[in-house]
């Protein structure tokens, strides 16, 4: 379904905020590729100097992303990971710590695929402290929260937790909507 917010979808509401810290050159990540819709709006935005990391645990996630990439010809700005989001900071180069633009979390369950894989409340907390951490000052972490799965409410309720224990390094702006909700966590500092 296709939830608005004034009259926007939430995934355009993401997808603007994201392109507002995007440019050529930047360094992006997918921490759940799924069918690879985030994966290629972020190749497109860092054009061919840029870099996008993605990660899925499920392999027709990876396949179908790749897919999409390669068909769009942006798959040489991408590098996919069959891995969980949690295993971020040992997939991605140390030089990355830091320097990155975006990071895109869209938690639930693979839109077409098996609903018994489902994200997780505390690999979530954990991927979401990892991508704290490497943003830049300036970048952008969008977290798409669902909430029409088994577990769902757990770990919207850790992402709200996590969410609610930033610091002043951090500023967050929510949506919320019928369906999803939308948290946009800002690097200030």
């Amino acid at each position: 379904p296709a939830f608005r917010m004034s009259g926007r979808r939430l995934t355009e509401v993401a997808h603007a905020a994201l392109a507002a810290v995007l440019a050529d050159g930047a360094r992006a990540i997918d921490a759940t590729v799924g069918n690879g819709h985030d994966t290629l709006f972020l190749a497109s935005r860092v054009g061919p100097g840029g870099r996008v990391i993605g990660f899925d645990v499920q392999p027709r996630a990876i396949d179908a992303a790749a897919a999409r990439l390669g068909a769009a010809g942006v798959g040489k700005v991408v590098t996919l990971h069959h891995a969980g989001h949690e295993q971020m900071l040992t997939r991605i180069p140390a030089e990355w710590c830091g320097t990155v633009a975006a990071i895109t979390f869209n938690l639930g369950y693979l839109p077409g695929g098996d609903k018994s894989w489902v994200t997780q409340p505390a690999s979530t907390v954990d991927a979401l402290q990892q991508a704290a951490s490497v943003l830049r000052r300036g970048g952008l972490l969008s977290v798409m929260v669902y909430h029409g799965h088994p577990g769902a409410a757990a770990e919207a309720r850790a992402v709200a937790e996590w969410i609610t224990g930033l610091d002043a390094t951090y500023r967050v702006t929510c949506h919320r909507s019928p369906g999803p909700t939308l948290y946009l966590v800002e690097r200030l500092l």
